[in-house]
């Protein structure tokens, strides 16, 4: 027996899913944005901040423009396969990021520790994030690398010049 009101409560929670998750990865590049600005590898509008709320609202209005841009120009389903790959290599690094501190900075100060050593969980992630990006479409790929390329090319011509670690800066 087919139950309407069903369909539509799932299309509903759906729906909100995806709106929260699009919530919460703009906040976080808007986030992004703003640290980077800070660094000197974006230009410093993306580093201004409301000054009552103390927030980057520069950034948030060009992150929720582009997300919207894209967001009326492209297929839900790419935009999701695109998110998932950018997100999963984005945990990798993170992962590899954790294994080389550990390597290079041994006696640094651990607010927290994880089973099985200082390895375990990061090759884990690796190994499970990499699994699923391998299994994404070759299209998926080819974007996740053209996106790469855009922003190395940002870096190069905007970023590796004006980098505050380049400079001395901290």
């Amino acid at each position: 027996m087919y139950i309407s009101w069903f369909s539509s409560l799932v299309t509903l929670g759906i729906a909100l899913g995806y709106i929260s998750v699009i919530y919460g990865l703009l906040m976080g590049q808007s986030r992004v944005c703003l640290s980077m600005a800070q660094d000197g590898l974006l230009p410093p509008l993306f580093g201004r901040l409301n000054e009552k709320s103390r927030t980057p609202w520069a950034s948030h209005i060009i992150t929720a423009i582009a997300a919207s841009v894209l967001a009326a120009c492209l297929p839900i389903d790419m935009l999701g396969k695109m998110t998932s790959i950018g997100t999963l290599l984005a945990f990798i690094i993170v992962c590899f990021g954790v294994m080389i501190l550990r390597l290079r900075q041994p006696d640094a100060l651990r607010r927290f520790r994880t089973p099985g050593g200082p390895f375990l969980v990061p090759m884990l992630g690796i190994l499970s994030c990499g699994a699923v990006m391998v299994s994404m479409d070759l299209m998926t790929w080819v974007r996740l690398v053209l996106w790469l390329l855009i922003g190395m090319g940002v870096y190069v011509c905007y970023g590796m010049h004006r980098a505050r670690l380049r400079h001395g800066g901290k």
